[in-house]
């Protein structure tokens, strides 16, 4: 496939700094394939190496919100968004124990707007779009060490690069080679993934909250409804989502809960369980030819839906760093100094929300109630509250 000659901003890459540059992504998730397709733009000489087989996402689904969406919109992927996903109408906290709807907050306001897809459709749309582009995607390839210079040491053979991005995920190869060994901590939570057969269900985000755990549930554009469920418990679950469950363990986590939702979880035939692990962002993120992003470099609790988003802000970022900036180690170093205070603050909001679900007794009353009082009296505030996160425009 042949390169386009004109990026989606309407700059030409021929006169980008990075024109001719070989860069290499460590990774096909959707933020590694995000940063192919920027720097692919600005007309850099882009190979991405999956150890993977395949392109073979577990079926689920993620929440792409307005500011991931603003990324792949600049990237020229707008009409592609509007076919392969459902836009979200409203987000909707609900008691899990009686069934009942505390509050409804309305997102068909934003902009652009925030969406449900399918995982593997998002990580599709975004490998076509990077291969149109002139990306190279290779799979089976096994990365087993990174020299000073960026070049690549894999199963192989040896590959060399002018910048390597380390866009490996939470057991990130990349990161430990830039000297981040600090252990991961248990959170004592674990979730559980699933996707169920569901037809004409409202295009709402519903948030089942129960003491010590919860239940999120959405729909995609497959009819199927994708479930999220988490759990506080002691006992210890490996990290990373591929690994199968017995259903029979989800449907005993949430016995008490509501007839509907129940009802909702006696569908599920297969699930994923992993363990939830809190990581530090990361004190290095590069060295002289190395950088790492997305879960690579601070990985996040899925509890404001931000891990993929803010792996999609990172991508353009760099990119554009890269671009602009002629000195390879200032434009790394100016990365960071741009992504690591927004993570950081992102991370912490996730945090908070893993409190707030999980209310109990006197404390979960009164959360209640005031969630109940905002939607009713001050609806907006809700969404106003995250306009730091949502509103926020990398493109710019």
């Amino acid at each position: 496939m042949q390169k386009h000659d004109v990026r989606s901003d309407g700059a030409s890459s021929a006169s980008s700094n990075l024109s001719g540059k070989r860069v290499v992504v460590i990774g096909a998730g959707i933020g590694g394939l995000t940063a192919a397709l920027a720097f692919a733009q600005r007309g850099a000489d882009v190979h991405v190496y999956e150890q993977a087989s395949a392109l073979n996402e577990v079926g689920a689904g993620i929440q792409l919100a307005p500011n991931g969406a603003r990324v792949l919109a600049a990237l020229g992927l707008a009409d592609d968004m509007d076919h392969r996903s459902i836009i979200a109408q409203a987000v909707m906290p609900t008691d899990a124990l009686s069934g009942k709807v505390i509050a409804q907050f309305d997102l068909s306001s934003q902009v652009p707007p925030y969406r449900f897809f399918h995982r593997a459709a998002l990580v599709d749309l975004i490998a076509q779009a990077a291969q149109t582009q002139g990306v190279d995607i290779s799979f089976g390839v096994r990365v087993e060490s990174i020299a000073k210079d960026g070049a690549l040491n894999t199963n192989i053979g040896k590959i060399p690069c002018d910048l390597c991005v380390g866009a490996d995920g939470i057991h990130s190869i990349s990161r430990l080679f830039l000297g981040n060994t600090a252990e991961p901590e248990f959170t004592g939570q674990v979730a559980w993934r699933a996707t169920i057969a569901a037809k004409d269900v409202a295009p709402v985000a519903r948030i089942w909250m129960a003491p010590n755990r919860h239940v999120v549930t959405y729909p995609l554009t497959d009819n199927t409804l994708n479930i999220v469920a988490v759990q506080e418990r002691d006992t210890w679950a490996e990290e990373g989502w591929k690994h199968a469950d017995n259903p029979e363990n989800l449907r005993a986590a949430f016995d008490d809960v509501c007839p509907e939702l129940r009802e909702i979880l006696s569908h599920v035939s297969e699930t994923y369980l992993w363990g939830l692990f809190r990581h530090p962002v990361v004190k290095r993120w590069h060295n002289d030819r190395l950088v790492v992003l997305g879960d690579a470099a601070h990985p996040t609790l899925p509890f404001l839906a931000q891990g993929a988003n803010l792996a999609i802000e990172d991508g353009y970022v760099l990119a554009r760093c890269c671009d602009e900036i002629d000195d390879l180690d200032a434009a790394l170093s100016r990365f960071q100094l741009l992504r690591r205070a927004r993570v950081s603050r992102t991370i912490a909001a996730a945090n908070a929300n893993a409190r707030n679900y999980h209310l109990s007794g006197i404390r979960r009353r009164v959360a209640h109630t005031g969630l109940k009082t905002l939607g009713l009296i001050a609806p907006n505030t809700f969404l106003k509250r995250l306009d730091w996160l949502y509103g926020y425009d990398v493109t710019k």
